[in-house]
């Protein structure tokens, strides 16, 4: 399976909202355009809007309600934080973002404990050879998380 080309973040919100409503997921967006309110942009000029390039950044949070909680923040760099019941993937290629929902939602996501190194990490295979890998911090696992376990 190809992935999918994301150029802007709204056409990967756009892809997004085709993931909800493929798994009757209920979702909300909240967007930051310009160079003054994305999050990455802490050194832009006072009433700054554009970029020096003369680009308009645009950075939006997608909510996912339901089980498991996920959290996307795409980044106007072209890439995007994920976070999934609480454990957060960072610099997810914008592109890879639909394939990593599609494998939480899909069943395909999962979490290994380890005895040495000790701990539990949540695994999401992406189609291809990508897989994203990163370690629970919380002891507690969610229900979610506990189910989901191999």
């Amino acid at each position: 399976m190809e992935r999918a080309q994301l150029p802007t973040t709204e056409s990967a919100v756009v892809a997004i909202r085709d993931v909800a409503v493929e798994f009757g997921v209920r979702m909300t967006v909240t967007d930051d355009i310009g160079a003054d309110q994305v999050s990455r942009r802490t050194s832009a000029e006072l009433f700054t809007v554009f970029d020096p390039d003369g680009s308009l950044p645009h950075e939006a949070f997608v909510e996912l309600a339901g089980s498991p909680s996920v959290g996307v923040r795409l980044l106007p760099e072209g890439d995007a934080r994920i976070t999934v019941d609480g454990v957060e993937f960072h610099d997810v290629p914008r592109d890879s973002v639909p394939g990593f929902l599609r494998s939480v939602y899909g069943g395909l996501a999962r979490t290994e404990g380890r005895l040495f190194p000790p701990g539990q990490w949540l695994i999401v295979p992406l189609p291809g050879d990508e897989t994203y890998r990163e370690l629970i911090v919380d002891a507690g696992l969610t229900p979610w998380l506990a189910r989901s376990a191999r």
